[in-house]
């Protein structure tokens, strides 16, 4: 059985137009569920942080996760042999860089003090780096020597009652 695809978005074009288009193009069938922004606050799911400024601290911590992972990413290039290079100075930039961020990390989950990022409780930055910490931890477990509060703070998520079926049958990848 094919996949039914559904986007939902505000009833406008905006970011949304972009997948619409492609959905178009590619002639795949999808169901286009619009709604109005004073809908928006019982669709969306509550990841976003528990009011506006932690919503931004979300989105800022996040933006900052993916620069690091864009800097992070000669060395994955490399350990994965999609491209040459030279691993152990890719590897030392790499684990400073962790290291750096480590240190904002481990002080968002100390401020937070509930074992999440955030105050307001689990964010989509929560499964973002948790995720990604994860996957490191399968294949370079000793970057975390000085970082466990990383790897509780992983373990926490994906101990999330609602992903344990998920995480059971999930496809094995490389990472």
């Amino acid at each position: 059985m094919a996949p039914e695809y559904k986007l939902n978005y505000f009833d406008l074009r905006g970011y949304g137009e972009t997948a619409r288009l492609i959905f178009h193009y590619a002639g795949v069938p999808f169901e286009d569920r619009r709604f109005t922004h004073e809908e928006w606050p019982t669709i969306k799911p509550g990841l976003s942080g528990k009011d506006d400024w932690e919503a931004a601290q979300v989105d800022a911590l996040s933006d900052a996760y993916k620069d690091f992972g864009n800097t992070a990413r000669p060395y994955f290039m490399v350990l994965f042999g999609r491209e040459q290079g030279d691993k152990e100075a890719l590897y030392k930039d790499f684990a400073k860089a962790f290291d750096e961020m480590a240190k904002h990390l481990k002080k968002y989950l100390k401020d937070a003090g509930n074992g999440f990022l955030f105050a307001g409780g689990l964010t989509w930055a929560d499964f973002f780096t948790s995720e990604f910490h994860d996957t490191l931890n399968g294949f370079n477990p000793e970057i975390f020597k000085d970082h466990p509060e990383l790897l509780r703070h992983s373990e926490k998520v994906h101990s999330l009652p609602q992903l344990q079926d998920y995480l059971k049958n999930r496809p094995k990848t490389q990472n």
